[in-house]
C-alpha cells in the first residue's frame, strides 16, 4: 500500500522512532527494500531520483517503484531526495510520488525561501509532503567517500525557513555527510537538540550510514524521524556480486548473482529497519 502524507512521521518523532528511506537504483533494491518492509512489517520509504533515472530512466524507475509499493502488504512510500529541478520535481510528483525534497541549500535565504514554498504549494495540492534543507550535506550521495563536514544548520534560521516555506520535513546538517569515511562522522547533538526545540516539523538525517547505532539512537531522541540510508545498501549489493561473480561466471548464471545481491540489501534493510522502530 502507498504510503501517503506526514501521519506516519509525525508518530515516529513523537516515539522516538524513524522511518528509514533507502535509496534504490534497479528492480532488485526495490524488491530487497518492499521485501523488508513486509517482513518487518514496518513502513518504509524508497528514495528513486535523480542518479538512478540516469540509470535506468524516470519514467521506468518511477512506474517500477510505484507499482511495487502499491502492492506492497505494508505501507511504502515513494521519495525524490535532493532535487533542485523543478521540472523533475513536478514530472515525479504527476507520477504519483508520496514525497519530494527540494535541495536548495545552493541559494540565498530568500530565494530557497521562494522556491521552497512554490514547490510546497504544488506538492500539497497532489497530496505529497515536501522535505527542504537549509545548508547542505558534504559528499556525493552515490559515490561519496571520505567527505568531511563543514556548514551546520542554524537552529533560529530553520525555525524561519520553516514558517516561511511550510515544510512538512527538514534535512538538518549537524556534522553528517554522505557515505562512509575513514574520519569518523562529529554529530553535534546539542545543535540537533536546540533545532528540534524550535521547528514544529520532524527532521531528517542525511548520511547515516556509517554512523554507530547509539549515535543514530540519540538522534531519534531529538526529532529525527526520517533516516536516509544510501551507501550501506549499495555496499551490500556490490559485495554480494562480487563474491558470487566467480562462480556465476562459469555458468553464465546471472539470475544468481542479482539473487544474491538482493538478499544481501534485504538483510541491511531489515536490520536498520528494526534498528530505527527500536525493535532489535
Amino acid at each position: 500500500m502507498l504510503l501517503q502524507g506526514t501521519a506516519a512521521l509525525s508518530d515516529a518523532a513523537d516515539s522516538h522512532r524513524a522511518l528509514p528511506a533507502f535509496s534504490a537504483y534497479n528492480l532488485e533494491m526495490v524488491q530487497a527494500i518492499v521485501a523488508a518492509s513486509e517482513r518487518t512489517g514496518l513502513p518504509v520509504i524508497i528514495n528513486a531520483g535523480a542518479s538512478a533515472f540516469r540509470h535506468g530512466g524516470r519514467t521506468e524507475l518511477a512506474r517500477l517503484t510505484l507499482d511495487a509499493a502499491v502492492s506492497s502488504d505494508t505501507p511504502v512510500g515513494v521519495h525524490l531526495d535532493h532535487s533542485r529541478s523543478l521540472e523533475e520535481i513536478f514530472a515525479c510528483l504527476e507520477l504519483g510520488y508520496t514525497s519530494v525534497m527540494f535541495d536548495g541549500s545552493d541559494l540565498a535565504f530568500a530565494d530557497n525561501v521562494r522556491t521552497t514554498r512554490h514547490v510546497v504549494n504544488r506538492a500539497h495540492q497532489m497530496n505529497a509532503w515536501v522535505e527542504a534543507e537549509l545548508v547542505g550535506v558534504t559528499g556525493d550521495e552515490d559515490v561519496s567517500t571520505n567527505a568531511v563536514s563543514n556548514a551546520m544548520t542554524d537552529p533560529a534560521l530553520a525555525e524561519e525557513f520553516v514558517a516561511a516555506t511550510g515544510v512538512d520535513a527538514l534535512s538538518v546538517a549537524i556534522g553528517n555527510v554522505h557515505g562512509f569515511s575513514s574520519t569518523p562522522a562529529v554529530i553535534d547533538l546539542d545543535r540537533l537538540d536546540a533545532i528540534g526545540r524550535r521547528v514544529n516539523v520532524p527532521l531528517v538525517l542525511h548520511g547515516a550510514s556509517g554512523l554507530p547505532d547509539e549515535v543514530v539512537l540519540a538522534c531519534l531522541d531529538r526529532r529525527v524521524a526520517k533516516v536516509n540510508v544510501n551507501t550501506e545498501l549499495r555496499r551490500a549489493y556490490l559485495e554480494a556480486v562480487e563474491e558470487d561473480l566467480s562462480r556465476a561466471l562459469e555458468t553464465s548464471d546471472l539470475v544468481a548473482v542479482l539473487g544474491a545481491a538482493r538478499e544481501a540489501v534485504n538483510e541491511v534493510a531489515t536490520r536498520i529497519l528494526l534498528m530505527l522502530a527500536r525493535a532489535e
